[in-house]
């Protein structure tokens, strides 16, 4: 994969020198991490033990390098994301963050010694300086890490490298890394995940008059329900979006072109992919990166688009973090990112998460829009031997710093008609992130005002919510392997969709010589808690999954007015969206 990456031995140590001569005074390190615990060895469900790897076997491992700045970087991002605030829209330059989050000399010398002294030399770092990639033996990493043992595991097709082992790093190091990557982790799920699912009730009679009829949601009916006219499409050249791949998912640009063949004559559209970033793979196209590139070139209709193609099947890669890398090594980028991946914040480290975190702030920070697909489990269930279950939040989903799309289902599935909760929609509240002050005041309501909630043990009342938004989820068509699909499902499919209408937004104000809307959340609950009732759709009815015990019995939360963690609050009016969030 071609990053543009420096070697780091040499570059960084002149890197170092150079930043100690030029900062004039660093930034006073922060307490935003605690010192590094490596996290529980995490085996997923259906990997199968095959052996010890021999020792000249290589292996790939990320280190991710003790930042500085993040309190200020905080600031900064509330600053320039705040519509109220007289810097919003100020987003700085990758140079800038760097210049910011760059670890210290210390660290930077510290680290590279440490590695040099074990022969690791094959390194690549970033623009940001504070990832380092090293290839070496796995022999090599195990000296360099005591305690890790690498171990192949196997799932049907699939191999990979890991340690069911913890690692260790020296004492002089625990200050300066906040984890090390490549040897514990399982390649993730999808968390929201694209299927087929059976249909609905129908229901009875015919259609009311004026209510259009379908069978599957497809543009067509996407822009109807949404009020999108012929003219909703970009028309800015400094415009563009993208969505991001894991796991091998692969599209084809003949399924894109099948697709805006069959789906895309009512309005003005591009049919290929502007740019791939990483590999492409010469396989079947993936139903979920079909889906993805479709939907996004749908409602962003006419709009740049690239792909980020991470495909994961490096043993001790971590295709998600590679991901991040490349966003903090390209100094030019698309303004919106969708992603429908992710994990339960249970199976991954507090270090883990807490670093991908402050990744968002730093693509907050430079007015990228991120929208994370909130999954496809409800509320999710973490099972404990006695049945005290609990939920279980899922990340990056829960990550206070990423807009979070749920799903929707008409209430009629063959009617464009109103919308429900779709009982698979993700949502609920973290136990790693505190509730940022942006939805405090809509979430409290809910809290107050909801008729009927789970019993507290089962959630975090004071942890970050989610959903923020939400999008129709159910029985979309896809065209994949030249082969048009009905019935595809899944906040996979919501979140593209959302996305693509947030590029088009973004195309509206880069016309007028406004920012892009950067990171959205502090705007959007600003506006949909104020008044702008206009600009979105309210879902109120409808419950989503759960634990299946005897005191929720698998039901989670429900809808109901305003912001709910289920929905979010609603789904987008895409006229009204657009003038609430052109407005001064």
């Amino acid at each position: 994969m071609a990053r543009g990456c420096r070697e780091v031995p040499a570059a960084l140590l002149l890197c170092a020198a150079a930043w100690s001569c030029a900062a004039g005074h660093a930034p006073e390190p922060d307490q935003l991490f605690r010192p590094p615990s490596p996290p529980p060895p995490q085996r997923a469900p259906g990997w199968t033990h095959s052996g010890r790897v021999d020792p000249r076997h290589g292996v790939q491992l990320t280190f991710a390098l003790r930042q500085r700045g993040a309190q200020r970087l905080a600031q900064i991002v509330d600053a320039v994301s705040d519509p109220r605030s007289p810097r919003y829209g100020q987003y700085l330059s990758l140079e800038q963050v760097r210049d910011l989050v760059q670890p210290s000399p210390t660290t930077l010398l510290t680290v590279l010694k440490w590695l040099q002294g074990h022969g690791v030399e094959n390194c690549q770092s970033v623009t940001t300086r504070d990832f380092v990639e090293c290839h070496m033996p796995a022999s090599t990493a195990e000296r360099l890490l005591p305690g890790a043992e690498f171990h192949r595991f196997v799932k049907g097709q699939q191999s990979t490298v890991r340690s069911p082992r913890p690692y260790t790093v020296p004492d002089e190091l625990a200050q300066h890394l906040d984890f090390v990557s490549g040897l514990h982790r399982f390649p993730p799920e999808r968390r929201g995940s694209s299927s087929t699912r059976d249909t609905k009730d129908v229901g009875s009679g015919q259609p009311p008059r004026g209510v259009a009829f379908h069978l599957g949601v497809t543009p067509s009916i996407l822009r109807k329900r949404y009020n999108m006219t012929a003219g909703d499409v970009g028309v800015v050249a400094n415009n563009s979006q993208a969505c991001a791949q894991f796991l091998e998912q692969y599209f084809h640009q003949a399924d894109l072109a099948e697709f805006m063949q069959l789906f895309g004559s009512s309005f003005a559209h591009r049919s290929q992919v502007d740019r791939v970033v990483g590999h492409q793979g010469r396989g079947k196209a993936g139903l979920e990166a079909s889906l993805d590139v479709e939907y996004i070139m749908s409602t962003g209709a006419n709009i740049s688009t690239w792909v980020f193609s991470n495909s994961g099947r490096h043993e001790s890669q971590e295709p998600f973090l590679a991901w991040l890398l490349l966003l903090s090594n390209m100094s030019s980028l698309p303004w919106v990112h969708t992603v429908s991946y992710g994990d339960d914040e249970d199976s991954l480290s507090l270090a883990y998460m807490e670093r991908v975190n402050l990744e968002f702030m730093k693509a907050a920070a430079r007015g990228l829009t991120i929208l994370f697909a909130s999954g496809d489990d409800g509320a999710g269930c973490r099972r404990v031997p006695g049945g005290n279950h609990t939920f279980r939040p899922s990340f990056p989903a829960s990550s206070p710093y990423v807009t979070t799309v749920g799903g929707t289902s008409f209430k009629n599935p063959f009617l464009v008609t109103a919308e429900v909760t779709d009982y698979i929609s993700g949502g609920g509240f973290s136990n790693v992130f505190p509730m940022p002050q942006y939805q405090a005041a809509a979430v409290g309501r809910f809290l107050r005002s909801a008729p009927k909630l789970p019993p507290g043990s089962y959630f975090n009342r004071s942890g970050r919510a989610y959903p923020d938004v939400a999008a129709l989820s159910d029985n979309y068509w896809v065209v994949t392997n030249r082969v048009p699909l009905p019935w595809v499902s899944g906040t996979s499919a919501s979140t593209p969709v959302v996305g693509g209408m947030v590029a088009l937004i973004n195309d509206r104000r880069l016309g007028r010589g406004l920012p892009p809307l950067g990171f959205l959340n502090p705007a959007l609950y600003r506006l949909a808690g104020g008044g702008h009732s206009d600009a979105i759709y309210d879902v109120t009815h409808g419950c989503h999954l759960s634990c299946l015990d005897g005191t929720v019995q698998g039901q989670g939360f429900c809808a109901g007015p305003a912001w709910d963690p289920v929905t979010g609050w609603g789904t987008p009016n895409f006229p009204g969206l657009l003038r609430a969030l052109l407005a001064p």
